[in-house]
């Protein structure tokens, strides 16, 4: 009996071990290492319509432990707007889980600094590509499939990349320290460059960010620190386990 009941207390330890860490929660060993969640599951605390002091009213939304946009016309940014953090990074680890619906674009950018006069289209910053590749045409443009999913958009492209299927999660993460920059799809790393180094300024001499609004107000890409950001591309995109820490 008490042989029993040992191995019935350890199976029952494994299985705990074993269990799923809950949606948009932070283990004990997460908050000890200062990780904090920039999405709690149930509130937009924490975030806001880029250049608006407030959330947007209508678009974006909390559904069932996940941030996600509403479909509307494919455009970049002029339907509902993007969302940025309330606060601003410089050196971080930043992880996020996304889930894309069929043909779907959007984008997770980092460094964003909300300059104006505001631009038409989203806030400028770099970007983790968010996006369905074989369904959706900017998979196809851009320069050596550089737009592509876990791609630093129009930049460099992600390599080695292994995408889960349409409508399941996939978990992104961007790792800022100084001037290096990783980008890293479902635990592998896919992109890794220098900011304002000679081969970066070159990538982005041979972009659409050459263009002189993109570089008003200090080169592009080279800010000492900025937003995240979520974009609004028009396409149906869910988000959860939005989590950061500084480094």
């Amino acid at each position: 009996m008490k042989a029993l009941f040992l191995s019935g207390f350890l199976l029952t330890i494994l299985l705990a071990a074993e269990k799923p860490q809950t949606p948009n929660t932070l283990t004990a060993k997460e908050k000890s290492e200062g990780w904090q969640l920039l999405f709690d599951g149930k509130t937009t605390k924490g975030w806001r319509g880029a250049y608006k002091e407030t959330f947007p009213q209508k678009g974006w939304e909390v559904e069932n432990g996940m941030l996600t946009i509403q479909k509307s016309d494919g455009s970049e940014s002029q339907s509902f707007g993007d969302i940025v953090t309330d606060g601003e990074y410089s050196d971080f680890d930043l992880m996020f889980d996304f889930k894309l619906t069929e043909g779907a674009n959007s984008g997770v950018k980092y460094f964003v600094v909300e300059n104006y006069p505001k631009p038409k289209g989203s806030a400028f910053g770099l970007e983790f590509q968010v996006l369905d590749d074989d369904k959706h045409p900017d998979a196809k443009l851009g320069r050596n499939g550089n737009r592509t999913v876990g791609s630093l958009y129009d930049l460099i492209p992600a390599s080695g990349k292994k995408a889960n299927p349409i409508g399941e999660w996939n978990t992104g993460r961007v790792l800022s320290k100084g001037k290096h920059v990783e980008h890293w799809l479902n635990g592998k790393k896919v992109v890794e460059y220098e900011r304002g180094s000679d081969a970066f300024r070159e990538d982005v001499a041979m972009s659409k960010y050459k263009a002189p609004d993109y570089n008003t107000n200090g080169r592009f890409g080279e800010a000492p620190k900025g937003h995240i950001l979520l974009q609004d591309h028009g396409d149906r995109v869910y988000y959860r386990n939005i989590k950061i820490k500084a480094l």
